[in-house]
């Protein structure tokens, strides 16, 4: 199982914002989207950075009220993660894990086409498990 297969269930949907937005910018796009993290891209479509609720709430613990007007670029985190589509569920599970990162943008040619949550991946999952599992009940009955 792919990352591809993800895509192909969940969408290639990707919200992004400007290395210059704000944060209470980046606050009113995660909430109106109801997403947990946005990408900043360049002018290019390149990833910038990604910018996650936890980056959010860092940026006020440590700037208080002021931390909504700073410029996303300045708590994004810049040293992104990405997958392939070709690239497994395990593997990117495993990725997830150990660097405790939620989101993971989907690259192809140096673009994004596309973001994984661990939700997406759990989802995934637990469909792949039940559908395992009903095929074995038919196998058994059969």
């Amino acid at each position: 199982m792919t990352v591809a297969q993800i895509l192909k269930g969940k969408g290639r949907d990707i919200v992004t914002l400007s290395p210059d937005a704000t944060i209470a910018d980046a606050s009113r796009t995660l909430a109106e989207k109801r997403i947990g993290a946005v990408l900043i891209t360049n002018k290019n479509g390149s990833i910038a950075g990604i910018l996650s609720e936890r980056d959010i709430v860092r940026a006020l613990a440590k700037a208080s009220a002021e931390g909504f007007e700073h410029p996303v670029s300045k708590h994004m985190t810049a040293k992104v993660e990405t997958v392939h589509e070709q690239d497994t569920i395990p593997h990117i599970m495993e990725r997830m894990t150990s660097g405790k990162f939620r989101h993971m943008p989907v690259v192809e040619n140096g673009l994004p086409v596309g973001i994984v949550s661990i939700g997406d991946v759990v989802k995934f999952r637990l469909a792949e498990m039940e559908a395992e599992a009903k095929a074995m009940r038919e196998y058994i009955t059969a």
